[in-house]
C-alpha cells in the first residue's frame, strides 16, 4: 500500500498518534524497537496522512515512540494520500500480513462506525470482511467491559485473555481479570476460568464463585526452595537496584508516548497513579538524603 508514496524525514515533535488508540504498543516491544533503532537505525520508514492540524501516523507507533526515547529528531515518513476514514482502513490493510489482534480490530470497527458513522456493510466492503465479521468485533469492542480494555492497553492482560473473558456477562469481567491478572493465569487457565464461570447455574453461582477466587487466589507460582536470608545491607542494596532500574524504565515510557494515546479511561487512572507517586518519591529522597548525611556522605 505503500507504493509511490513520496518518502521524506519529518520531524519527530510534529508527528500526531491520532490513531495510536487503535493499536496495542506494550513497552517490551517498545524496548525491542529502541534496540533495533539503536543497532540498524530505521529500516522501514513510518506511514503518515496530513490533516488540518498537522501529521498524524498511521503505521509506525513503535518506532515513533522509540525515537522519542532515543531522543531522535526525525524519522523517514511516506504519506499517503487518505482521509481519516481513509487512514483507519489503512490501518488493517497495512497489517493483513502479521494481522491486528481480535481486540485491536474491534477498536477499529468501534471507531468507524461510531465515530465516522460508516455502515456495517461499508466497513466490512473497505476491509474485505463478511458482515457478519464486522457485527462480531463491533460486538467485541462494546461488550468488553472498559475497564478490562484498559488493562489490556496497560499491558496487564494478554489480549487473548480478555477475548475469553468477553464471553463472559459484563458484570463479571472486571472481577474475573482481576484474578487473571493477581494469580498471572496463562490464557489456557484464562479459558478455564471462563468456563467454569459458565457452568455455574445462575448470576449468583457466578458472583459466589469469583468472590471465592479473589478472597482465595492460587499462588502465582511454585514456592522456590529456601535461600540464605538476607543481610539488611543487602536487602537496601538491591532495593536501590530495583529502584534504579524501574525509575529509568519508568521514565522512558513516559517519554515514548503521551498518556491520551491510551484513551480517556486509561489516561486518567494513569495520571493520577502518577501523581500519587510524586509525594512518595520526594519522601525517599529526604529520608535518603537525611541517611546518607549520616552515614558521612557529603
Amino acid at each position: 500500500m505503500l507504493d509511490g508514496a513520496a518518502e521524506k524525514r519529518v520531524r519527530v515533535e510534529t508527528l500526531g498518534e491520532r490513531l495510536g488508540a487503535l493499536r496495542l504498543c506494550e513497552p517490551e516491544s517498545i524496548a525491542t524497537m529502541r534496540r533495533s533503532l539503536e543497532r540498524h537505525g530505521q529500516l522501514s520508514a513510518v506511514a503518515v496522512f496530513t490533516t488540518d492540524d498537522g501529521v498524524e501516523v498511521i503505521d509506525g507507533f513503535k518506532r515513533l515512540r522509540a525515537a522519542r526515547v532515543l531522543g531522535w529528531r526525525e524519522l523517514r515518513a511516506q504519506t499517503l494520500d487518505v482521509d481519516l476514514v481513509g487512514a483507519k482502513i489503512a490501518v488493517a490493510l497495512l497489517h493483513e500480513r502479521p494481522g491486528l489482534t481480535e481486540i485491536e480490530e474491534g477498536w477499529l470497527v468501534r471507531s468507524l462506525y461510531r465515530d465516522d458513522h460508516v455502515t456495517q456493510p461499508e466497513i466490512g466492503a473497505r476491509l474485505g470482511r463478511h458482515k457478519s465479521w464486522v457485527s462480531r468485533r463491533l460486538l467485541v469492542a462494546e461488550g468488553l467491559d472498559e475497564a478490562v480494555q484498559a488493562d489490556v492497553r496497560l499491558g496487564l492482560l494478554a489480549p487473548r485473555a480478555a477475548m475469553e473473558l468477553a464471553q463472559l456477562p459484563r458484570g463479571n469481567q472486571q472481577p474475573a481479570a482481576q484474578i487473571v491478572t493477581r494469580t498471572g493465569m496463562a490464557v489456557r487457565q484464562t479459558a478455564q476460568l471462563v468456563r467454569d464461570l459458565l457452568a455455574q447455574g445462575s448470576d449468583e453461582a457466578r458472583a459466589a464463585l469469583l468472590r471465592d477466587r479473589l478472597e482465595h487466589p492460587g499462588p502465582r507460582s511454585a514456592p522456590h526452595p529456601a535461600r540464605r536470608a538476607r543481610t539488611t545491607a543487602e536487602w537496601i542494596l538491591a532495593d536501590v537496584a530495583t529502584v534504579r532500574r524501574a525509575a529509568g524504565r519508568l521514565e522512558g515510557r513516559l517519554l515514548a508516548q503521551p498518556l491520551a494515546v491510551f484513551g480517556p479511561r486509561v489516561a486518567e487512572v494513569t495520571a493520577h497513579a502518577l501523581m500519587d507517586l510524586v509525594p512518595v518519591l520526594g519522601a525517599l529522597g529526604r529520608t535518603v538524603e537525611r541517611v546518607a548525611a549520616a552515614g558521612g556522605v557529603a
